[in-house]
């Protein structure tokens, strides 16, 4: 006996000896910060959520801001709504099914209980604050499609809770007639079902993409009985009325509990079918009342995909906390609603808020075909449904309605990239005539809704002419959508289609004028349907005043424009957009006269600040310099943008993340990859880390290790692939797929050899 037990106390000190030996799991989500990007421009969500989450409570005191949230500590926090958007910009979207814990000081009711906010915390999967006018702790997880509070109160007092359908975000304070994207009120409906349940739903419309009417059904359960209750019809208040059916008008519920516990817990469900499904959503989501446990579960869904990256383990925090909060933003959107479609019936994915692909189709598309391959295919199956539903893909979609188009349309995009990178479980035949129908059929009246505005002059003239608003930036992306269809067309032996839009891909060069600014030659420049080049153009009329623009390629007058919306460029200036022609970067260096002649134009547009971070335009631009032989260029051009403009504080986006947009072109360039969106492979760059591996869904690793890693070696002076020497500055995403290890060796000079013959792939290779 003596011997055994010896023997069992010997083998769970074995065991406790191994277990220290084990590796440490790391913990990726804890590197994730919320907050970055929450001040200045980003307009991310800050609240919790699921990857692609239907539901994101979060914390309103903006009803102006996109993300229902501001920095400012004056504005007081009014509610809790369920649903956001993350880093858009334009008019607000949602902010649906407010939710508001308060004390009555004087057992008065009001309907507007407001309180500034005290010790805010928020992590992934979770925030909390202290409503410090009535010193209520408020604190919120949650899972895909129901949210979980808990609401602690001070000692001894009655507790309210608010549920108001009547408050959502872009409310003009007063009609409007310029807030075009401004949200409006429907409807609304709500019911005490027991003492335990309330259900109901709000019914919104408008927004940024001037959407029609959508619903918000919900289902609020609470771990305790209320004692009292009221609802209210617009401003007049019920007690004891269980119903207030929909007449139009805006209502609301408050609940009074006064059991003797100081908490007070509830689930919010929502569901765009029924106040059952949302109720149902609650059951097989939160099927308990333990807080703990559903943040851990949301915790370790973003896990699962976190850990797919991987870097150092002794990285600085600072850079892990950038990259891995990279990873969060671009994942938010668009949003999973697969079963939770109103419009029609189907049990394929589906996916909303496309908000918008004009934005995120660069890296954002990419970065999650990278990481999750299988999830970007339910995203793209996704926009063919609504093809085949709608009769057209989407370029933007919110609350079950596309819209906007801001130039392309970018669907062709997405789908030339997953074909490219072969991806399986599409149908590219109905994705062909996806594209197709963009290409050829005009929207008519819906040119803001979907399709391609202008298409009749583009189709015609090989152009957009100044007849049509946006047509210098709608003929240089109409001209890459062309690309990607042309691609894929010859890829599954349709040659006639192919021929004609490989064609297309050049009218880009329709708009190319022979003018000089800033010592650089050739800019994209408006013309009329008559051919002739046009010198000014009228951009909008305002309160009775229509302005003009003169187009020099700087475009110094822009800002006089009265919208983007109505000007020659969105969101950018000829500088800008006149390198804007991914499919084809070989003939934009000839036609600018070289490669001395562009590296000087490249060198030009940064060091006069005609580049601007802060918009998509712009996200291929500093890695031009590969296709002139010099990526040491782009690594430090590309290293220069991102330590100036991001960095892990709450400002640390330079501009609105748009879906995550910004911050997926920042994750590619930490990791050294930047994808040519549509296309094949990834342009080489210095990382941010010593040694990277992308464990990918097929099981297989891809490594890139540096050597020489330090501050001082900047620079990628030899690359191995796999122990061969590789001299090419990109490389294609088959030799990721297949696994292996690309070696980055790092010097303190620029190579004399790596990058410098073999340039990354033009359409006009074969002519040049």
């Amino acid at each position: 006996m003596m011997v055994k037990n010896r023997l069992l106390k010997n083998w769970n000190l074995l065991l406790i000896f191994l277990f220290f030996l084990m590796p440490i799991q790391a913990q990726y989500y804890k590197f994730v910060d919320p907050l970055i990007g929450s001040e200045g421009l980003g307009n991310v969500f800050i609240g919790p959520s699921a990857p692609y989450g239907m539901i994101k409570p979060g914390p309103d005191n903006d009803v102006k801001s996109n993300s229902g949230y501001s920095a400012d500590p004056n504005k007081e926090i009014y509610g809790f709504s369920q649903v956001h958007v993350s880093g858009t910009g334009g008019g607000p979207k949602y902010g649906n099914i407010s939710v508001m814990p308060f004390l009555s000081e004087d057992g008065s009711i009001t309907l507007e209980p407001t309180s500034h906010r005290n010790e805010e915390q928020v992590e992934l999967g979770y925030y909390s604050v202290n409503l410090s006018r009535w010193n209520i702790q408020t604190q919120i997880t949650t899972s895909d499609r129901a949210a979980f509070y808990h609401f602690s109160y001070p000692q001894g007092v009655k507790r309210f809770v608010k549920i108001d359908l009547g408050k959502f975000l872009g409310e003009p304070s007063v009609p409007n007639p310029e807030a075009r994207e401004a949200q409006q009120f429907v409807s609304s409906e709500i019911e005490i079902v027991s003492d335990y349940e309330v259900r109901g739903y709000s019914r919104i419309r408008g927004g940024w993409n001037n959407g029609g009417a959508y619903t918000v059904y919900f289902s609020a359960v609470f771990d305790q009985p209320f004692t009292e209750f009221s609802t209210w019809k617009g401003e007049r208040l019920y007690p004891d009325q269980k119903i207030q059916i929909d007449t139009g008008a805006k209502t609301g519920a408050i609940l009074a509990f006064t059991g003797e516990t100081n908490d007070v817990q509830m689930k919010m469900g929502i569901s765009f079918l029924s106040e059952l499904k949302a109720r149902a959503n609650i059951d097989h989501e939160i099927p308990h009342w333990d807080f703990s446990r559903t943040l851990e579960q949301v915790q370790q869904k973003w896990e699962s995909i976190f850990k797919r990256l991987e870097v150092e383990e002794d990285a600085p925090d600072e850079l892990k906390k950038m990259l891995y909060t990279g990873l969060y933003h671009t994942m938010l959107m668009p949003v999973d609603r697969t079963g939770e479609n109103p419009l029609w019936e189907n049990n394929a994915p589906y996916y909303d808020d496309f908000y918008a692909i004009w934005d995120t189709y660069r890296s954002s598309s990419p970065l999650i075909t990278l990481l999750t391959p299988s999830r970007q295919v339910d995203i793209i199956n996704s926009m063919l449904e609504i093809y085949k539903r709608e009769g057209y893909m989407p370029d933007a979609r919110s609350g079950n309605h596309n819209g906007r188009t801001q130039g392309g349309s970018n669907g062709e995009v997405v789908i030339a990239d997953a074909f490219v990178k072969g991806l399986e479980g599409i149908n590219y035949k109905l994705a062909l005539d996806a594209m197709l129908k963009d290409a050829t059929i005009p929207p008519g009246n819906n040119e803001e809704k979907e399709g391609r505005g202008g298409l009749t002059d583009y189709n015609r003239l090989g152009y957009v002419s100044t007849d049509f608003v946006r047509a210098g930036n709608r003929t240089l992306e109409y001209a890459y959508n062309d690309y990607c269809l042309a691609i894929v067309a010859k890829n599954i032996k349709r040659r006639g289609e192919y021929w004609r839009f490989i064609k297309q891909a050049n009218n880009w060069q329709n708009l190319w004028r022979d003018i000089e600014d800033h010592g650089s030659r050739g800019f994209i420049m408006p013309k009329d349907a008559n051919g002739n080049w046009v010198d000014s153009i009228q951009c909008g009329t305002k309160y009775g005043r229509t302005s003009y623009v003169r187009y020099t390629p700087v475009m110094q007058d822009w800002p006089i424009c009265v919208c983007w919306w109505c000007g020659f460029f969105y969101e950018a200036n000829s500088w800008e957009y006149s390198l804007s022609v991914p499919h084809d970067v070989a003939k934009l260096v000839a036609l600018s006269g070289g490669k001395e002649a562009f590296m000087k134009r490249l060198n030009t547009l940064f060091d006069l600040g005609l580049y601007n971070v802060a918009n998509e335009p712009s996200f291929l631009s500093p890695n031009l310099y590969h296709w002139i032989g010099r990526p040491d260029l782009s690594n430090e051009r590309i290293h220069a943008i991102i330590d100036k403009n991001y960095n892990c504080t709450p400002s640390g986006i330079p501009g609105n993340d748009d879906s995550g947009a910004m911050s997926s072109w920042l994750a590619f360039h930490m990791i050294g990859l930047y994808p040519n969106a549509g296309q094949s492979y990834y342009l080489i760059n210095a990382p941010y880390f010593r040694k990277i591996t992308i464990h990918q869904e097929n099981g297989k690793d891809f490594i890139i290790q540096t050597k020489n890693f330090s501050p001082q070696n900047k620079f990628i002076e030899s690359v191995q692939l796999n122990g061969i020497d590789y001299n090419l500055s990109w490389i294609e995403h088959s030799e990721i797929v297949k696994g292996g290890t690309l070696i980055l060796n790092m010097g303190p000079k620029p190579s004399d050899n790596w990058g410098k013959e073999m340039l990354p792939p033009s359409l006009s290779d074969n002519e040049l």
